[in-house]
Formats: structure tokens, C-alpha cells, sequence
């Protein structure tokens, strides 16, 4: 891999040598510091002082570059804009496809002025985050609360580039005039943006995006997914060809994850009268509901450790596991145990293959189609999560065959034990193992007791979650020259979760969680709804299961405004901060404050907290993708599965807080609840507001 130092080097542009941020220059300057600082030659309050003025005075050089050449730009677009105007009114044709060569060169030109604003962006990024490494977390906070926030900002001008869209504005316009100059010349503020079909065009757009974050509902989607996109200019180098990709092993790790939502939720309606059933409290439904993911907290290990050598073996298990387990959770109802409800719930979460579905993707499925398929997987689990609860609903029915029962507390086990055997005999005709796999456990010899080897299993086959911003911006390390030498472990993944926690800084753990607190507050408010709606509203299970199934529902719409408009007009941290506190009003207003508790007002709270929440789910991992270390972007102790493990806690505490709150009595039971959730929710907004500055 190429550490950044060379990589800027190789990225630069011969004759703009002079203005790249000078990176090399600024680390060794954060070694004499350390040094100088070590010997009581300079307190850190100087060194503060003296690096910033220091880097003020590089983006000053870069600012001013960036100026003249969006000027240079601007006037070049200018006068072709004055030969376009009397060429078409001559209607020469062959001068007309000579002009539009000419604005493409001008593309060309743009394109390379918008990789020069990036290469020094993410010099700036990574120079800041060393500095908090060396000297302490506060420099970053402390810079971007006086430089970003200033009417004078220069620091604006690389992160914001307000000049250099409006430059690309104009020559898509241009372009796109001349492009149907034969006839109607519709502007282009009157179509779609995807109407754009010159290249050049495109590659602009995917620079401005890449610059600014920008993000459309596809790529908001594939955030929830933590697999992040890499840039169009690194395809050639993808190793995933077009015919090493099977279509069909795609879609079945899809399927997976659309029956394993399914799974997951369909009992929620019913888990409170099935309890009861079996002679325990309707608030036991919290560990019912619960103990998968309870199990799910580990086989998240061993399905991303497994993920490393196959695809096809642990799918199979995961099938296996959800047939088993569902078989037992439909049987219990007949052999009146609670034990084996439990234990078949237990089994479901130990066959969880979420962690196999994501690496799939990040592995096996060609970089240009690697978006859809991340949006694929988080449409497949929210229309998993809709769909659960809605079948559900139509499973009201009962009957016996022989001596087993058919009602609503045993019909969801055993549609999803048909599902999964169905699926399971799919798999195992249709799925194809990667080539990848084979390729290189025959080429791979062991070396120097199987180091090596091993490094190269974890880093060349599973290849991480995390793929893109991270592999872009911190790749693999920092440069290796005469003054500083850096060992070859502080590069290598996590091997371990107590490796990887150490790894994490206080913004990372701040995102993980708010990651927390929107799981624990979801799965409350949905482990709980049976429960706390049957007491108050009288509801019966399909009303139950229609309002489930309508909060499911929302995901993909409210994903499609977010993605497309809002992260569009505001920066993803102000978005963060918004949502978190919209959460908290949502849960505020969930609290059972009179006698008489209305429908609407816990209809109301509840969209407020589910829809807020999933909001700040997508820009939540976009942040964690950001922030996180390029070494949790690798191996088996990735940042996905940290996540991951985050987010399957939360609902272990949330559904074990319902049980345990369900002694206190029913009438107790959705204030008691809440209380952890408001305060795990104004505990995160004050992380948040702690790491503002760093999530820059």
C-alpha cells in the first residue's frame, strides 16, 4: 500500500509543485516540537501558537493558488462563452464541435484544480489529527473554532469551495447547451441533473462531490451500510473484475438480509401474548425480543473472523442456525417452555450473517455497482424490518395438525423456518464462492512462522468495511524518511476488540455512542410498543403490527429527502447535533405525564424518535467512517463490526431494561423505560457538542 506521504507526492502537478501544503516539512516540525517541549524548550501553549501560524500561512498559499485559478477558469469559460454565442448564430457545426473539445479541455483543467483542493484538504485533516496525537486531542478543536468560524476564513475556502461550483456550473451549462444545439435549447436548470451526459461532466461531479461530501439518496443509503465508496479514478485499479462477479451469490446475501430483519422483528407483536402463554409476565416479550441479540453479540466475531476464508460456509451455518431456531421458537408454545423459546431465539442470533453480507460487498462486487449494492443491503433490512412486523399481522389465524399448534404466537417461527429452508436449498445449489479465495490460499506460502500470510489474509482478502474515505485519506501510515522511522505494527489491523478500543479517539467513541443511544432508543420504543399500547390503547396485535410496519416504512422515504436535499444545505455535524435533539424531544414527549395518555401523543413521540433517529443513523456512520483510524478500516476488528457490536448492545441493554422494569408493574413501565434513554440521549449530545470541532 502507499502511505500518504508518497501518495502526495505522486498525486501532485508537476508545475504546482510550490503550493501543495508542505506535509513532509510540518512532521518533522511536530518532531522538534515534541522534542522541544520534552526538554522544557518551548511550552505547549508557544508550540500552539507558533504551528498555527505556521499552517495559517500554508493555506494562505494554497487559498491565493486556488484564486488565480478559478479566475484563470472563469475568464477561459468567458470567452468561449463569446465564440459559442457567434458561432451558433453562423450555425457552423465543425467550428461548433471544435468549441466544445475546447470546453472540455477546460474540464480537464477543473478536474485537476479540484483533486489540487483535495490532496490539500486531506493534508490539513491528516496534519491536524497528527497533532492531537502528538500534543493532545484540543489543537484540531481549537483551530476550527477560530479559523473555520472566522467571516475571514481561509480555512472556508479549501472545505467550502463556493468559487470553484460556481466555476463548474458554468462549464456544465455550457456544455450542455452546446450539446443540443441542433434544436430546443433547454437549459439545463430545467432538467435533472442526471440528463448530463457528457464524461466530463460526469468526472466533475464526482470531484465537487468528493470535495464537499455532497451525497444523493443512493449514497446516503450505502452510508447506513458503513461501506463507503471509493473514488471513480481508483476502478482501474479494483480487483474485482466483471467476470470473477456472480449476480445471483449478491442477491442471496441480500435475501439474507431481508429474511434476517424479518426474522428479527416479525415476533415483536406477538412475543408479549406468548409469554404470557407460557405462564411468564407480558414484559419477559424484552428478553425474548432481546436474547437474539444477545448471541448476536458474538457471532458478530466469528461470522466477520470467517467472512476471511469463505462466504458460501458460513451462510450455510447462519442457515442452519435460523431453521433450528426458529423450529424451537414454534415448538415451545406445544412443549410449554420457556427455556426452549429462549433457546431458539438464541440459536436465530447466533446464525446472524450480517457481518458475511457486508464483507461480501466490500469484497466481491465490482467497484462501479458497489453502491447499489450497499443501498441493496440497507433497503433489503428496512424492508426487512417494515415487513416482519406487517406478516405478522396477517398470521391471526389457528389451528392444529396433530398435536401442533398453529396461532399467532407460534406462526411466525414457522414461516421463518419454511423461509430458511427454502433458502438454504437456494444457496446451496445457486451461491458461487469468490475466486479470490481459491486464487490466493493456493499461491500463499507461509513465511517467517506465518506472519506474513497472515497479514496478507487479513489485509488482501478481507478488505475492509470501511473501504474509501479512509483508505483515501490516511492510507496505511505516514512517510518513512531519514528523521522518523515508524514500526511496522502501528500500520497492521486490530487483532483484537481491546486492541482496536485503544485505537479509538474521542471522537470515535463519541459517534459510537450515539450510535448506542439511537439503537437503545429504537429498540425500546419497538420491543415495548406491544406492551405499553395493549395497556393504555387497548390495541390489538394486527393494530400493532400495522403501526410497526408504518414506522418501517419510513426508512427508505425519509433516507431519500435526507440524502438527496438535506445533507446537501448543511454540514453533516449540524445535521448530527439537529437530529440528536429532535431524538430527545421525541422521547420527552414519549413520557406518560397524566392519567389519561393519548394516542396521538404517542404516535407523534414515536415518529419523532424513529424517524430523527434513523436521520442520524446515516450521518452518524458517515462521520465514523471520517474520523475513524485507517488500522480499524482493515481485518476482522474493523470500525463496521465495532459498530456493529455497539448497536447490538444497545438493544441487548434496552430489551433486558424492559423486562427488568416490567417488575415494577405495566403502569411503570414506559416512564421507567424511558428515563435511561433521555439521559443516554443528553449524555451524547454532550459528547457531540465536545468533538463539534474535530468532526470537521
Amino acid at each position: 500500500m502507499v502511505n500518504f506521504g508518497k501518495k502526495l507526492m505522486a498525486d501532485q502537478v508537476d508545475e504546482w509543485k510550490g503550493y501543495y501544503i508542505n506535509y513532509k516539512l510540518m512532521k518533522k516540525m511536530l518532531k522538534q516540537y515534541v522534542q522541544q517541549t520534552q526538554h522544557d524548550e518551548k511550552d505547549r501553549e508557544q508550540v500552539l501558537k507558533d504551528f498555527s501560524r505556521f499552517l495559517d500561512d500554508q493555506i494562505e498559499r494554497i487559498v491565493l493558488f486556488l484564486l488565480q485559478q478559478q479566475g484563470h477558469l472563469a475568464s477561459r469559460i468567458e470567452k468561449l462563452a463569446e465564440k459559442r454565442t457567434a458561432l451558433l448564430e453562423e450555425y457552423d457545426i465543425s467550428q461548433v464541435y471544435q468549441l466544445h473539445d475546447a470546453y472540455r479541455e477546460v474540464g480537464l483543467d477543473l478536474i485537476k484544480l479540484l483533486r489540487f483542493v483535495d490532496v490539500n484538504a486531506t493534508g490539513i485533516r491528516k496534519i491536524l489529527k497528527k497533532f492531537d496525537k502528538r500534543f493532545g486531542y484540543k489543537f484540531t478543536d481549537y483551530y476550527v473554532t477560530t479559523r473555520a468560524n472566522h467571516p475571514y476564513s481561509q480555512l472556508q475556502q479549501v472545505f467550502k469551495q463556493v468559487g470553484i461550483v460556481a466555476v463548474v456550473g458554468a462549464l456544465s451549462r455550457n456544455l450542455e447547451y452546446l450539446q443540443h444545439h441542433e434544436g430546443s435549447f433547454v437549459s439545463i436548470y430545467d432538467r435533472p441533473a442526471v440528463t448530463l451526459k457528457d464524461p466530463i461532466i460526469d468526472q466533475v461531479n464526482h470531484a465537487v462531490q468528493k470535495l464537499t461530501h455532497a451525497t444523493n439518496f443512493m449514497q446516503f443509503l450505502g452510508q447506513h451500510a458503513l461501506i463507503v465508496q471509493e473514488d471513480a479514478e481508483s476502478e482501474s485499479e479494483d480487483l474485482v473484475g466483471d467476470q470473477s462477479y456472480h449476480f445471483m451469490s449478491l442477491v442471496l446475501n441480500l435475501v439474507n438480509t431481508f429474511l434476517y430483519m424479518v426474522n428479527t422483528y416479525i415476533i415483536v407483536p406477538t412475543a408479549d401474548d406468548y409469554a404470557v402463554s407460557l405462564g411468564a409476565a407480558a414484559t419477559v416479550c424484552g428478553i425474548i425480543i432481546g436474547s437474539m441479540a444477545v448471541a448476536q453479540v458474538f457471532s458478530s466475531v466469528y461470522f466477520s473472523a470467517w467472512s476471511n476464508k469463505s462466504y458460501f460456509k458460513p451462510l450455510v451455518f447462519s442457515s442452519i442456525m435460523l431453521f433450528l431456531g426458529n423450529l424451537l421458537y414454534a415448538l415451545a408454545y406445544d412443549l410449554n417452555s420457556l427455556i426452549v423459546l429462549l433457546t431458539g431465539r438464541l440459536l436465530c442470533g447466533l446464525g446472524s450473517a450480517r457481518a458475511v453480507n457486508r464483507r461480501y460487498i466490500s469484497d466481491c462486487v465490482p467497484l462501479k455497482m458497489r453502491l447499489q449494492a450497499s443501498a441493496g443491503f440497507v433497503s433489503a433490512s428496512a424492508l426487512g424490518m417494515a415487513c416482519g412486523p406487517a406478516l405478522a399481522g396477517f398470521l391471526q389465524i389457528k389451528f392444529k395438525i396433530y398435536s401442533l399448534s398453529f396461532n399467532q404466537s407460534t406462526l411466525p417461527g414457522w414461516v421463518m423456518c419454511i423461509s430458511w429452508l427454502i433458502y438454504l436449498l437456494w444457496l446451496w445449489l445457486t451461491f458461487k464462492e469468490p475466486e479470490h479465495f481459491t486464487k490466493t490460499l493456493v499461491n500463499e506460502q507461509p513465511s517467517e512462522s506465518g506472519r506474513q500470510g497472515n497479514s496478507n489474509l487479513e489485509a488482501g482478502l478481507a478488505e475492509p468495511l470501511l473501504q474509501g474515505i479512509e483508505r483515501r485519506q490516511d492510507e496505511n501510515s505516514e512517510v518513512n524518511d531519514d528523521t522518523e522511522v515508524e514500526s511496522e505494527s502501528s500500520h497492521e489491523p486490530a487483532t483484537s476488540i481491546a486492541s482496536a478500543y485503544r485505537l479509538l479517539t474521542p471522537s470515535v467513541k463519541a459517534q459510537l455512542l450515539i450510535y448506542f443511544m439511537l439503537k437503545y432508543a429504537m429498540e425500546i420504543l419497538l420491543s415495548e410498543s406491544s406492551v405499553v399500547t395493549t395497556y393504555y390503547f387497548s390495541w390489538s396485535t394486527s393494530a400493532v403490527a400495522i403501526f410497526l410496519a408504518i414506522l418501517g416504512l419510513t426508512v427508505l422515504p425519509v433516507n431519500a429527502i435526507v440524502g438527496s436535499y438535506v445533507t446537501n444545505l448543511f454540514e453533516d455535524r449540524q445535521i448530527l447535533l439537529a437530529s440528536e435533539v429532535m431524538v430527545l424531544i421525541g422521547i420527552i414527549m414519549s413520557f406518560c405525564f397524566t392519567p389519561h395518555y393519548s394516542i396521538p401523543q404517542y404516535v407523534l413521540s414515536a415518529f419523532i424518535t424513529f424517524v430523527f433517529a434513523e436521520v442520524l443513523e446515516g450521518v452518524n456512520l458517515s462521520l465514523l467512517s471520517r474520523v475513524m483510524s485507517s488500522r480499524l478500516s482493515r481485518g476482522t476488528y474493523n470500525g463496521g463490526l465495532l459498530s456493529t457490536e455497539a448497536g447490538t448492545l444497545a438493544r441487548v441493554v434496552a430489551d433486558a431494561t424492559i423486562t427488568a422494569a416490567g417488575y415494577l408493574g405495566t403502569d411503570l413501565l414506559l416512564n421507567v423505560t424511558l428515563l435511561p434513554s433521555l439521559v443516554i440521549c443528553i449524555v451524547s449530545i454532550a459528547a457531540a457538542l465536545y468533538t463539534y470541532n474535530n468532526l470537521y
